[in-house]
Protein backbone atom coordinates (compact mmCIF):
# COMPACT_ATOMS: atom_id res chain seq x y z
CA UNK A 1 0.00 0.00 0.00
CA UNK A 2 1.30 3.69 -0.78
CA UNK A 3 2.09 5.81 1.22
CA UNK A 4 -0.39 8.37 -0.51
CA UNK A 5 -3.10 6.01 -0.03
CA UNK A 6 -2.55 5.05 3.31
CA UNK A 7 -2.61 9.01 4.46
CA UNK A 8 -6.10 9.43 2.50
CA UNK A 9 -7.52 6.43 4.45
CA UNK A 10 -6.36 8.00 7.98
CA UNK A 11 -7.83 11.05 6.98
CA UNK A 12 -11.11 9.35 5.99
CA UNK A 13 -11.06 7.47 9.56
CA UNK A 14 -10.12 10.16 11.35
CA UNK A 15 -12.98 10.80 14.56
CA UNK A 16 -13.55 6.90 14.09
CA UNK A 17 -14.12 5.04 17.04
CA UNK A 18 -15.09 1.24 18.17
CA UNK A 19 -16.92 0.01 21.31
CA UNK A 20 -14.09 -2.15 23.11
CA UNK A 21 -15.47 -6.00 23.87
CA UNK A 22 -13.61 -6.17 26.59
CA UNK A 23 -14.61 -5.01 29.98
CA UNK A 24 -13.08 -2.48 32.11
CA UNK A 25 -12.00 -4.66 34.94
CA UNK A 26 -10.89 -7.25 32.12
CA UNK A 27 -8.44 -4.45 30.70
CA UNK A 28 -7.17 -3.75 34.49
CA UNK A 29 -6.21 -7.51 34.60
CA UNK A 30 -4.07 -7.41 31.19
CA UNK A 31 -2.44 -4.47 32.59
CA UNK A 32 -1.72 -6.12 35.89
CA UNK A 33 -0.47 -8.87 34.14
CA UNK A 34 1.78 -7.67 32.08
CA UNK A 35 3.32 -4.92 34.56
CA UNK A 36 1.94 -1.92 32.68
CA UNK A 37 0.38 1.28 34.47
CA UNK A 38 -2.38 2.95 33.26
CA UNK A 39 -3.77 6.20 34.75
CA UNK A 40 -7.23 5.60 32.45
CA UNK A 41 -7.55 2.38 34.10
CA UNK A 42 -6.21 3.65 37.70
CA UNK A 43 -3.63 0.67 37.25
CA UNK A 44 -0.48 2.02 39.40
CA UNK A 45 2.54 -0.54 40.33
CA UNK A 46 1.37 -0.15 43.88
CA UNK A 47 -1.77 -2.28 42.74
CA UNK A 48 -0.33 -4.56 40.21
CA UNK A 49 -0.72 -7.64 42.68
CA UNK A 50 -4.37 -6.84 43.36
CA UNK A 51 -7.22 -9.55 42.24
CA UNK A 52 -10.63 -9.55 41.57
CA UNK A 53 -12.73 -12.69 42.27
CA UNK A 54 -14.87 -13.27 39.72
CA UNK A 55 -17.07 -16.43 41.43
CA UNK A 56 -15.82 -19.56 43.06
CA UNK A 57 -15.71 -22.60 41.51
CA UNK A 58 -15.08 -25.22 44.35
CA UNK A 59 -15.25 -25.71 47.65
CA UNK A 60 -13.43 -27.75 50.28
CA UNK A 61 -13.22 -28.13 54.59
CA UNK A 62 -10.83 -30.07 55.76
CA UNK A 63 -10.42 -30.46 59.49
CA UNK A 64 -12.39 -27.14 60.11
CA UNK A 65 -10.57 -25.18 57.71
CA UNK A 66 -12.38 -23.71 54.75
CA UNK A 67 -10.88 -23.86 51.23
CA UNK A 68 -12.12 -21.91 47.93
CA UNK A 69 -11.25 -22.53 44.10
CA UNK A 70 -11.32 -19.05 42.54
CA UNK A 71 -12.02 -18.01 39.24
CA UNK A 72 -9.62 -14.33 39.32
CA UNK A 73 -11.92 -11.74 36.54
CA UNK A 74 -9.39 -11.29 33.52
CA UNK A 75 -7.37 -14.63 33.77
CA UNK A 76 -8.81 -17.97 32.07
CA UNK A 77 -9.85 -20.87 34.39
CA UNK A 78 -6.85 -22.65 33.97
CA UNK A 79 -4.98 -19.71 36.54
CA UNK A 80 -7.89 -21.01 38.74
CA UNK A 81 -6.32 -20.74 42.66
CA UNK A 82 -7.14 -22.72 46.09
CA UNK A 83 -7.28 -19.81 48.53
CA UNK A 84 -7.81 -20.15 52.93
CA UNK A 85 -11.02 -17.70 53.85
CA UNK A 86 -8.60 -15.08 55.20
CA UNK A 87 -7.27 -14.09 51.51
CA UNK A 88 -10.95 -13.04 50.10
CA UNK A 89 -11.64 -9.90 50.69
CA UNK A 90 -15.55 -10.10 49.62
CA UNK A 91 -17.88 -10.20 51.95
CA UNK A 92 -21.43 -9.73 49.69
CA UNK A 93 -19.79 -12.84 47.52
CA UNK A 94 -18.54 -15.05 50.19
CA UNK A 95 -22.27 -14.84 51.62
CA UNK A 96 -24.15 -15.49 48.58
CA UNK A 97 -21.52 -18.21 47.71
CA UNK A 98 -22.60 -19.33 51.06
CA UNK A 99 -26.14 -19.70 49.68
CA UNK A 100 -25.13 -21.52 46.53
CA UNK A 101 -22.89 -23.96 48.19
CA UNK A 102 -26.14 -24.96 50.69
CA UNK A 103 -28.21 -26.06 47.62
CA UNK A 104 -25.47 -27.77 46.05
CA UNK A 105 -25.13 -29.98 49.60
CA UNK A 106 -28.70 -30.57 49.46
CA UNK A 107 -28.44 -31.68 45.81
CA UNK A 108 -25.45 -34.33 46.60
CA UNK A 109 -26.66 -37.75 47.36
CA UNK A 110 -23.72 -38.35 49.51
CA UNK A 111 -24.06 -35.79 52.57
CA UNK A 112 -20.59 -34.43 54.38
CA UNK A 113 -20.78 -37.00 57.68
CA UNK A 114 -19.33 -34.11 59.80
CA UNK A 115 -19.31 -30.38 59.44
CA UNK A 116 -15.60 -30.12 59.66
CA UNK A 117 -15.36 -32.01 56.69
CA UNK A 118 -16.73 -31.34 53.49
CA UNK A 119 -16.24 -32.41 50.00
CA UNK A 120 -18.51 -31.75 47.17
CA UNK A 121 -19.35 -33.99 44.18
CA UNK A 122 -18.45 -33.32 40.67
CA UNK A 123 -22.59 -32.58 40.28
CA UNK A 124 -22.26 -30.23 43.06
CA UNK A 125 -19.06 -28.34 41.58
CA UNK A 126 -20.93 -27.96 38.44
CA UNK A 127 -23.69 -26.40 39.91
CA UNK A 128 -21.25 -23.51 41.61
CA UNK A 129 -19.89 -23.00 38.35
CA UNK A 130 -22.49 -22.38 36.78
CA UNK A 131 -24.50 -20.22 39.58
CA UNK A 132 -21.15 -18.23 39.64
CA UNK A 133 -21.10 -17.76 35.58
CA UNK A 134 -24.96 -16.73 35.61
CA UNK A 135 -24.52 -14.34 38.75
CA UNK A 136 -22.26 -12.49 36.60
CA UNK A 137 -23.91 -12.57 33.64
CA UNK A 138 -26.91 -11.29 35.93
CA UNK A 139 -24.57 -8.75 37.07
CA UNK A 140 -23.12 -7.42 34.00
CA UNK A 141 -26.60 -6.94 32.45
CA UNK A 142 -28.05 -5.14 35.69
CA UNK A 143 -24.87 -3.10 35.14
CA UNK A 144 -25.71 -2.27 31.26
CA UNK A 145 -29.09 -1.68 32.29
CA UNK A 146 -28.44 1.24 35.00
CA UNK A 147 -25.56 2.81 32.71
CA UNK A 148 -28.08 3.86 30.15
CA UNK A 149 -30.91 5.13 32.68
CA UNK A 150 -31.84 8.99 33.20
CA UNK A 151 -33.89 8.12 36.29
CA UNK A 152 -33.72 8.21 39.89
CA UNK A 153 -34.87 4.57 40.48
CA UNK A 154 -32.18 1.90 40.21
CA UNK A 155 -33.12 -1.19 38.87
CA UNK A 156 -31.26 -4.72 40.33
CA UNK A 157 -31.78 -7.95 39.02
CA UNK A 158 -31.89 -11.29 41.01
CA UNK A 159 -32.42 -15.05 40.43
CA UNK A 160 -32.27 -17.20 43.75
CA UNK A 161 -34.67 -20.24 41.97
CA UNK A 162 -33.00 -21.73 39.19
CA UNK A 163 -30.07 -21.08 36.79
CA UNK A 164 -32.22 -18.78 33.70
CA UNK A 165 -29.64 -15.97 33.09
CA UNK A 166 -30.68 -12.49 31.16
CA UNK A 167 -33.36 -12.90 28.75
CA UNK A 168 -32.55 -13.33 24.91
CA UNK A 169 -33.44 -11.57 22.09
CA UNK A 170 -34.41 -8.93 23.83
CA UNK A 171 -32.51 -5.05 24.20
CA UNK A 172 -33.29 -3.02 27.29
CA UNK A 173 -34.56 0.99 25.78
CA UNK A 174 -35.06 3.95 27.54
CA UNK A 175 -37.41 5.19 25.78
CA UNK A 176 -40.18 4.18 22.77
CA UNK A 177 -39.03 2.61 19.59
CA UNK A 178 -40.40 4.09 16.36
CA UNK A 179 -41.23 1.31 14.18
CA UNK A 180 -41.54 1.54 10.51
CA UNK A 181 -44.46 3.72 9.21
CA UNK A 182 -44.92 5.21 12.02
CA UNK A 183 -44.51 9.20 12.42
CA UNK A 184 -44.11 10.74 15.89
CA UNK A 185 -45.12 14.61 15.79
CA UNK A 186 -42.97 16.81 17.97
CA UNK A 187 -45.19 19.67 20.19
CA UNK A 188 -44.64 23.07 18.58
CA UNK A 189 -46.29 24.87 21.23
CA UNK A 190 -45.75 25.16 24.92
CA UNK A 191 -47.26 26.82 28.41
CA UNK A 192 -46.46 30.42 28.93
CA UNK A 193 -46.72 29.15 32.74
CA UNK A 194 -44.08 30.24 35.45
CA UNK A 195 -45.34 28.04 38.26
CA UNK A 196 -47.64 25.60 36.77
CA UNK A 197 -49.57 24.53 39.83
CA UNK A 198 -50.46 27.66 41.47
CA UNK A 199 -50.37 29.92 38.77
CA UNK A 200 -51.46 28.33 35.12
CA UNK A 201 -51.60 30.66 32.44
CA UNK A 202 -54.44 29.53 30.34
CA UNK A 203 -54.43 26.39 32.34
CA UNK A 204 -51.51 25.43 31.48
CA UNK A 205 -50.92 22.55 28.94
CA UNK A 206 -53.94 20.34 30.56
CA UNK A 207 -55.88 23.60 29.80
CA UNK A 208 -55.22 23.90 26.51
CA UNK A 209 -56.58 20.67 25.71
CA UNK A 210 -59.49 21.33 27.94
CA UNK A 211 -58.47 19.27 30.51
CA UNK A 212 -57.03 20.16 34.01
CA UNK A 213 -54.24 19.39 36.00
CA UNK A 214 -53.19 15.88 36.57
CA UNK A 215 -51.55 15.86 39.82
CA UNK A 216 -51.74 17.39 43.20
CA UNK A 217 -48.83 19.44 44.86
CA UNK A 218 -46.93 16.56 45.71
CA UNK A 219 -46.63 14.80 42.13
CA UNK A 220 -49.49 11.97 43.08
CA UNK A 221 -51.64 11.31 40.39
CA UNK A 222 -56.02 12.97 40.59
CA UNK A 223 -57.43 12.30 37.75
CA UNK A 224 -59.55 9.29 37.48
CA UNK A 225 -58.44 6.50 34.88
CA UNK A 226 -59.54 6.81 31.65
CA UNK A 227 -58.73 10.50 31.70
CA UNK A 228 -55.84 11.47 29.69
CA UNK A 229 -53.06 13.14 31.27
CA UNK A 230 -51.25 16.19 29.50
CA UNK A 231 -47.68 17.00 30.83
CA UNK A 232 -45.66 20.00 30.46
CA UNK A 233 -43.22 19.65 27.40
CA UNK A 234 -39.99 20.81 25.67
CA UNK A 235 -41.79 23.88 24.77
CA UNK A 236 -42.82 24.71 27.95
CA UNK A 237 -41.47 28.04 29.75
CA UNK A 238 -41.45 26.04 33.08
CA UNK A 239 -38.30 24.06 34.05
CA UNK A 240 -37.66 20.60 35.04
CA UNK A 241 -38.97 20.88 38.14
CA UNK A 242 -42.30 21.48 37.14
CA UNK A 243 -44.89 19.71 38.98
CA UNK A 244 -46.42 18.78 35.73
CA UNK A 245 -43.22 16.60 34.74
CA UNK A 246 -43.88 13.53 36.51
CA UNK A 247 -43.91 10.71 34.20
CA UNK A 248 -41.24 12.35 32.19
CA UNK A 249 -39.06 12.04 34.53
CA UNK A 250 -39.01 8.36 35.00
CA UNK A 251 -38.92 5.90 37.15
CA UNK A 252 -37.89 7.45 41.25
CA UNK A 253 -38.31 4.10 42.86
CA UNK A 254 -35.13 1.28 42.94
CA UNK A 255 -36.77 -1.85 41.39
CA UNK A 256 -35.99 -5.55 40.96
CA UNK A 257 -36.42 -7.74 38.39
CA UNK A 258 -36.66 -11.28 40.37
CA UNK A 259 -37.08 -14.75 39.32
CA UNK A 260 -40.53 -15.69 40.56
CA UNK A 261 -40.61 -19.29 42.84
CA UNK A 262 -44.05 -20.05 41.40
CA UNK A 263 -43.46 -21.04 38.05
CA UNK A 264 -44.28 -17.43 36.48
CA UNK A 265 -40.98 -16.88 34.95
CA UNK A 266 -40.01 -13.54 35.50
CA UNK A 267 -41.32 -10.84 37.91
CA UNK A 268 -40.68 -7.41 38.85
CA UNK A 269 -40.97 -6.16 43.32
CA UNK A 270 -40.23 -2.79 44.78
CA UNK A 271 -37.70 -2.23 47.12
CA UNK A 272 -39.13 0.98 48.33
CA UNK A 273 -42.81 1.74 49.97
CA UNK A 274 -44.54 3.58 47.04
CA UNK A 275 -47.76 5.59 48.33
CA UNK A 276 -51.14 5.90 46.36
CA UNK A 277 -51.29 7.43 43.42
CA UNK A 278 -47.43 7.15 42.29
CA UNK A 279 -45.88 6.98 39.40
CA UNK A 280 -44.24 3.80 39.44
CA UNK A 281 -42.78 3.17 35.49
CA UNK A 282 -44.21 4.00 31.62
CA UNK A 283 -44.69 0.72 29.50
CA UNK A 284 -42.22 1.09 27.02
CA UNK A 285 -41.56 -1.05 23.74
CA UNK A 286 -41.85 -0.75 19.69
CA UNK A 287 -44.73 1.47 18.10
CA UNK A 288 -46.19 -0.23 15.38
CA UNK A 289 -48.76 -0.03 13.02
CA UNK A 290 -52.30 -2.17 14.05
CA UNK A 291 -51.78 -3.69 10.46
CA UNK A 292 -47.91 -4.98 11.44
CA UNK A 293 -49.48 -6.15 15.04
CA UNK A 294 -51.58 -8.22 13.05
CA UNK A 295 -48.47 -9.83 11.15
CA UNK A 296 -46.78 -10.31 14.67
CA UNK A 297 -49.82 -11.24 16.84
CA UNK A 298 -50.11 -14.51 14.41
CA UNK A 299 -46.55 -15.54 15.11
CA UNK A 300 -46.54 -14.52 18.45
CA UNK A 301 -50.11 -16.83 18.89
CA UNK A 302 -47.63 -19.74 17.16
CA UNK A 303 -45.33 -19.52 20.55
CA UNK A 304 -48.48 -18.61 22.81
CA UNK A 305 -47.18 -15.39 23.58
CA UNK A 306 -47.63 -11.39 23.22
CA UNK A 307 -46.33 -8.32 24.34
CA UNK A 308 -48.52 -6.43 22.50
CA UNK A 309 -50.84 -3.57 23.72
CA UNK A 310 -53.15 -1.40 21.76
CA UNK A 311 -52.72 2.45 22.05
CA UNK A 312 -56.42 2.96 21.49
CA UNK A 313 -57.35 6.11 23.46
CA UNK A 314 -59.51 7.20 20.45
CA UNK A 315 -59.24 4.89 17.65
CA UNK A 316 -56.89 1.69 16.87
CA UNK A 317 -54.48 2.81 14.73
CA UNK A 318 -50.87 2.06 16.45
CA UNK A 319 -49.87 -0.52 19.04
CA UNK A 320 -46.31 -1.12 21.61
CA UNK A 321 -45.10 -4.32 21.32
CA UNK A 322 -42.35 -4.70 24.14
CA UNK A 323 -41.28 -8.39 22.80
CA UNK A 324 -38.04 -7.51 21.95
CA UNK A 325 -37.75 -3.97 23.43
CA UNK A 326 -38.78 -2.87 26.24
CA UNK A 327 -37.96 -1.73 29.82
CA UNK A 328 -38.67 -3.07 33.67
CA UNK A 329 -42.18 -3.00 31.97
CA UNK A 330 -41.60 -5.94 30.28
CA UNK A 331 -41.29 -8.12 33.28
CA UNK A 332 -44.28 -7.19 34.96
CA UNK A 333 -46.91 -9.95 35.63
CA UNK A 334 -51.23 -10.20 35.21
CA UNK A 335 -53.04 -10.26 38.63
CA UNK A 336 -56.85 -9.78 38.57
CA UNK A 337 -56.09 -7.60 41.97
CA UNK A 338 -53.39 -5.27 40.74
CA UNK A 339 -51.71 -2.70 42.45
CA UNK A 340 -50.80 -0.72 39.21
CA UNK A 341 -53.69 1.36 37.34
CA UNK A 342 -52.68 2.26 33.42
CA UNK A 343 -52.62 5.69 32.01
CA UNK A 344 -52.78 7.83 28.83
CA UNK A 345 -50.23 10.45 29.23
CA UNK A 346 -49.10 13.15 26.47
CA UNK A 347 -45.75 15.24 26.84
CA UNK A 348 -43.62 16.43 23.43
CA UNK A 349 -46.35 14.62 20.98
CA UNK A 350 -49.93 15.33 21.29
CA UNK A 351 -51.02 13.02 18.50
CA UNK A 352 -54.34 11.66 20.65
CA UNK A 353 -53.45 8.24 18.67
CA UNK A 354 -50.13 7.68 20.22
CA UNK A 355 -50.75 8.12 24.12
CA UNK A 356 -47.67 7.18 26.48
CA UNK A 357 -48.64 3.89 28.66
CA UNK A 358 -48.02 5.14 32.20
CA UNK A 359 -48.61 2.85 35.71
CA UNK A 360 -49.31 4.35 38.44
CA UNK A 361 -49.69 2.88 41.88
CA UNK A 362 -53.87 1.67 42.61
CA UNK A 363 -52.85 1.50 46.25
CA UNK A 364 -50.13 1.50 48.83
CA UNK A 365 -47.58 -0.50 48.13
CA UNK A 366 -45.45 -2.05 50.46
CA UNK A 367 -41.58 -2.83 50.21
CA UNK A 368 -40.72 -5.70 48.80
CA UNK A 369 -43.90 -6.60 47.37
CA UNK A 370 -44.47 -7.96 43.54
CA UNK A 371 -45.94 -5.06 41.28
CA UNK A 372 -48.53 -6.25 38.66
CA UNK A 373 -51.23 -4.87 36.51
CA UNK A 374 -54.53 -5.86 34.83
CA UNK A 375 -53.96 -7.20 31.18
CA UNK A 376 -57.69 -7.33 30.77
CA UNK A 377 -58.38 -3.57 32.57
CA UNK A 378 -61.74 -2.64 30.99
CA UNK A 379 -61.27 0.97 31.96
CA UNK A 380 -62.98 3.61 29.71
CA UNK A 381 -60.03 4.66 27.30
CA UNK A 382 -57.23 3.07 28.98
CA UNK A 383 -55.31 0.59 26.66
CA UNK A 384 -55.10 -2.96 26.87
CA UNK A 385 -53.61 -6.18 25.98
CA UNK A 386 -56.49 -7.93 26.10
CA UNK A 387 -57.46 -8.72 22.64
CA UNK A 388 -53.94 -9.87 21.76
CA UNK A 389 -54.54 -12.27 25.04
CA UNK A 390 -57.82 -13.46 23.58
CA UNK A 391 -56.07 -14.42 20.27
CA UNK A 392 -53.46 -16.23 22.97
CA UNK A 393 -56.76 -18.30 24.36
CA UNK A 394 -57.05 -19.45 20.72
CA UNK A 395 -53.61 -21.11 20.55
CA UNK A 396 -55.12 -24.78 21.70
CA UNK A 397 -58.26 -26.61 21.53
CA UNK A 398 -57.19 -27.07 25.29
CA UNK A 399 -56.80 -23.92 26.29
CA UNK A 400 -60.07 -22.26 23.95
CA UNK A 401 -61.97 -25.25 26.01
CA UNK A 402 -61.15 -23.55 29.44
CA UNK A 403 -63.76 -20.63 31.13
CA UNK A 404 -61.17 -20.45 33.92
CA UNK A 405 -60.87 -21.34 37.43
CA UNK A 406 -64.59 -21.25 39.82
CA UNK A 407 -65.01 -17.84 41.70
CA UNK A 408 -62.29 -15.75 38.98
CA UNK A 409 -63.30 -12.99 39.06
CA UNK A 410 -61.42 -12.28 36.20
CA UNK A 411 -62.98 -15.57 34.24
CA UNK A 412 -59.07 -16.36 33.28
CA UNK A 413 -55.65 -15.27 34.36
CA UNK A 414 -52.49 -15.27 32.56
CA UNK A 415 -49.73 -13.34 31.62
CA UNK A 416 -48.25 -11.72 28.41
CA UNK A 417 -45.76 -14.66 28.06
CA UNK A 418 -48.01 -17.25 28.86
CA UNK A 419 -47.26 -20.74 28.79
CA UNK A 420 -50.29 -23.15 28.44
CA UNK A 421 -47.54 -26.03 29.08
CA UNK A 422 -47.25 -24.36 32.46
CA UNK A 423 -51.21 -23.65 33.47
CA UNK A 424 -52.53 -25.25 36.22
CA UNK A 425 -55.97 -22.91 36.06
CA UNK A 426 -55.32 -21.90 39.29
CA UNK A 427 -56.37 -18.25 39.93
CA UNK A 428 -52.78 -16.51 40.04
CA UNK A 429 -51.58 -18.79 36.66
CA UNK A 430 -48.92 -15.92 35.68
CA UNK A 431 -45.70 -16.62 33.85
CA UNK A 432 -43.56 -13.97 32.17
CA UNK A 433 -40.03 -15.60 30.48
Amino acid sequence: MSLALEIKMAQHLKGCSVACKVSWTDLQALCRRARVTCVELAVTKSNFNDYEVEYIADYIKTNGKEYFFVKWKGYPESENTWEPRKNLKCPKLLRLFKSDLDAAIRRQKKRPRTEDTVELDQKSVGYLVQKGKQRQALWRWETQINKSNRHKGRIYVQNEVDLEGPPRDFTYIEDYRVGEGVQVTTAALGCECKDCYNHPVAGCCPGLSQHRLAYTDTGLVRVRPGQPIYECNSCCRCGPDCINRIVQNGIQYDLCIFRTGNGRGWGVRTLERIKRNSFVMEYLGEIITTEEAEKRGEAYDSQGATYLFDLDYVEDVFTVDAAFYGNVSHFVNHSCEPNLQVYNVFIDNLDERLPRIALFANRYIKAGEELTFDYKMQTSSAPQLTRWMQRAQRWTSAWRRWKGPPGSACGWSASVAWSPAASTCSRRNQRNG
